[in-house]
């Protein structure tokens, strides 16, 4: 089969198109024949080396759409469509740049939506994390009104799409003034330009604080992500874009002290026992994607030969939205 090998760190370049065996199943696997793929900033970090160095070839991709085509678990059907996610895909075991991969049939979804390869491949990842945030983290309720931090980045929108979906008010923040109009355009209802106070923008809008509040952009400016939520309020973490979520002299009591809570979230829990998949609204998504009630997320594909080109605009930060990959 063909796969995108990862040998060394470095620019999109580094990035090569191979010839390798098709992997085998084992009990309690899915073989699943790729017809898209979602790219993911993870993935860029790990090919510059960012999250360490590449000591042998590998393949990288956190998701992927396709078709099942060899099942040793007794769940799917063959032909059938599903989306697979996390599992340590890409990182412990091959992921889904490759025409084939093999998942653990529990980061496998089976898609009762007629919604396209293309469109699909958009929802996994993101949505799936935007579930973990707004269901399970923060329990985001009809009516409460939400901060998303960062709102342009592919997480960001998913975010704010799923929450206007369930009837949230919605703030989100951009850094630069000319991707205001996207977000409008997702329906946020207050867009702030992000000049590094944020919770004094936030404040003129809501002078209690918002209910609960999500960071995509990380690093120092946390802390005033946490001064923009109303007492008893929430906010949770998931991205990097402005570092590491590291706050140097952090002091529980000076900076807690309205009683916010604050926590990391990511989606490594999606396909475990704590939030099995099936219990996901990811066919929910996809059929709403489908429908037209929910935006599509994707907003750039390339087809596999173009790997280079499709990391170049995801290292770009450009994007608004979500890469595909079709294969």
């Amino acid at each position: 089969m063909k796969a995108i090998i990862l040998e060394k760190n470095g620019g999109p370049e580094v990035l090569t198109l191979q010839e390798i065996a098709e992997p085998q199943t084992t009990e309690g696997t899915v073989k699943i024949k790729i017809k898209a793929f979602g790219l993911n900033k993870m993935e860029s970090y790990r090919r510059q080396g960012m999250i360490g160095p590449v000591t042998e070839p590998a393949i990288l991709g956190l998701e992927a759409a396709g078709e099942v085509v060899e099942d040793k678990s007794g769940r799917f059907k063959i032909g059938q469509k599903v989306v697979t996610l996390m599992g340590g895909s890409g990182m412990t075991r091959p992921g889904s740049y490759a025409e084939y991969v093999v998942s653990p049939a529990d980061y496998v979804l089976a898609i009762n939506s007629d919604i396209s390869y293309e469109e699909l491949a958009a929802i996994p990842e993101s949505f799936g994390t935007a579930a973990v945030v707004l269901d399970k983290v923060l329990n985001v309720l009809q009516g409460e009104t939400l901060l998303v931090k960062g709102g342009t980045s592919a997480a960001g929108i998913a975010v704010i799409l799923y929450a206007k979906f369930k009837g949230v008010k919605v703030i989100a923040t951009t850094r630069d003034a000319g991707k205001s109009f996207r977000l409008k355009e997702l329906g946020v209802d207050f867009v702030i330009v992000d000049q590094g106070n944020v919770s004094q923008e936030v404040l003129k809008i809501v002078p209690d604080g918002v209910d609960k509040a999500l960071d995509v952009v990380g690093g120092e400016g946390i802390l005033d992500t946490v001064a923009a939520v109303r007492p008893f309020g929430e906010v949770t973490v998931i991205g990097l874009l402005g570092g590491p979520p590291v706050i140097s002299d952090f002091n529980l009591m000076n900076q807690l002290g309205r009683s916010v809570k604050l926590s990391f979230s990511s989606s490594r829990l999606l396909g475990t026992k704590a939030y099995p998949l099936t219990e996901t609204p990811l066919n929910l998504i996809a059929a709403h994607v489908y429908s037209g009630k929910i935006p599509s997320l994707r907003t750039a594909t390339f087809s596999f030969d173009q790997i280079e080109a499709a990391h170049k605009l995801l290292d770009s930060n450009q994007t608004n939205g979500k890469i595909v990959i079709t294969v």
